[in-house]
């Protein structure tokens, strides 16, 4: 029999939630569409998480779901989902998430190419944080970072080629997963992008809906069975001489460390082998791959935002001179070995909190990336390694949320989701 609820019910539950009431015709996938496309009419206007919003397009799909005769055995029936700007509707990672049964409301804002960890453009203007409008969310998936977090979608889809994912899901609240590179297909049917960098990913509002998502994605499951106490590296240590974590991003740490000893885990303080000049490498990749991007879509230095013109000129310099790929390959073997001893690394998702929204409007590309380096610089060392990492929320502090990143070896995403669920259980029951 179909339940009635009021527009924010269906919104305050999770993606998993959502599917089990559809699957069991409790509600009308209808129903949660129209409720989810009413909070976006309601306060997208004043956070700007949408660059399109499909309303009319998403109702029909919703329609045609509560037709179908087999919706009890789609995984994700009816969940509304929101994807990022950089990918079209007909791309295989969002073909796989509809056909799973996700409903798409909308395309996501980000910053121009995806280029920076938060999400304003001269084109569009700022995405504003939910927890304070006058606060950026992150980025470059920001916009569907601020999605999730306000129940204008229950799942969303990201890219991550230096933290695109796991920053604004650590300014938001939200759970970001950059997988292991190359187990979720890539927008546009790209086989690499960012020289190697990126990742797609799902962003949550909580864990169990983002392991649902990923296995989705990669059509893998992606639940851990083993229980035996996990050797566990807890780190501080920033890979940029600048980027130091502040005391909320310390306490956050210390918090999730406490919590994993109280579980029984294997805790010890321990650092990855960061090489002095590993942001530097990633780095390369990074202006090397915006300089691929602009050549792909066609786009004249004229044509983009001052400081992307001049990313543009750096990467095709980097280009001409050649990649050196002993750099990457040296790093990836580093951690492979390092990992060899350690089970899951623990450190800052971010070593700040979020900047102003639209503060870095007009500014040039040098102080735009300075303040990069030193708010979030713990995240670009697993794409340069192709490993998975994700962010969980670990409490708040001020009015903000607070979150940990927890860093695996390759394939090690069960085994990471694993850990942030019992962070997530233990936060939410106040344990010590």
């Amino acid at each position: 029999m179909l339940v009635r609820m009021d527009t924010d019910t269906f919104t305050g539950l999770g993606a998993t939630e959502l599917a089990e009431l559809v699957r069991t015709g409790r509600v009308a996938v209808a129903d949660v569409v129209r409720s989810h496309l009413d909070v976006i009419a309601r306060r997208d206007p004043e956070l700007h998480a949408f660059e399109e919003v499909y309303a009319e397009q998403a109702m029909l799909e919703a329609a045609a779901l509560d037709g179908r005769a087999d919706l009890a055995a789609l995984p994700l029936a009816g969940v509304p989902l929101a994807i990022k700007a950089n990918m079209r509707p007909d791309d295989e990672l969002v073909r796989r998430m509809r056909a799973a049964g996700c409903v798409v409301v909308g395309r996501t804002l980000m910053p121009e190419l995806a280029a920076w960890g938060f999400t304003s453009s001269e084109r569009f203007g700022p995405t504003r944080n939910p927890h304070d409008t006058a606060l950026d969310p992150g980025g470059s998936s920001g916009g569907s970072a601020v999605a999730v977090a306000t129940g204008m979608a229950a799942l969303a889809l990201g890219t991550d080629g230096g933290g695109s994912l796991r920053i604004p899901a650590a300014y938001t609240g939200v759970v970001g997963v950059k997988p292991t590179a190359g187990a979720v297909p890539l927008p546009g049917g790209l086989a690499e992008h960012w020289c190697g960098l990126t990742v797609a990913g799902p962003m949550a509002r909580t864990v169990g809906d983002a392991r649902a998502a990923l296995e989705v994605l990669t059509g893998k499951p992606q639940s851990s069975t083993r229980r035996d106490p996990l050797r566990i590296a807890v780190s501080l240590r920033s890979p940029s001489p600048i980027g130091r974590p502040d005391a909320h991003q310390r306490a956050a740490v210390a918090r999730a460390a406490q919590l994993l000893r109280g579980l029984g885990h294997e805790v010890r303080d321990e650092s990855p082998p960061y090489p002095a000049t590993l942001l530097n490498r990633w780095q390369r990749r990074w202006w090397a791959g915006i300089a691929e991007e602009a050549d792909r879509l066609g786009l004249g230095t004229g044509e983009l935002e001052a400081r992307t013109a001049t990313m543009v000129g750096k990467g095709r310099r980097v280009l001409r001179r050649g990649l050196k790929e002993a750099e990457a390959t040296s790093w990836r073997a580093a951690v492979a070995e390092w990992f060899s001893g350690v089970d899951v690394l623990v450190t800052p998702a971010v070593a700040r909190g979020p900047i102003r929204a639209g503060a870095y409007d007009g500014v040039g590309y040098l102080r735009t990336y300075l303040m990069g380096a030193r708010s979030h610089p713990y995240c670009q060392a697993w794409n340069l390694a192709g490993t998975p990492a994700l962010v969980v929320a670990m409490g708040s502090a001020d009015g903000l949320p607070l979150a940990v990143q927890l860093a695996g070896p390759a394939d090690s995403e069960p085994r990471l989701l694993a850990v942030a669920a019992t962070l997530e259980a233990a936060a939410a029951h106040g344990a010590d």
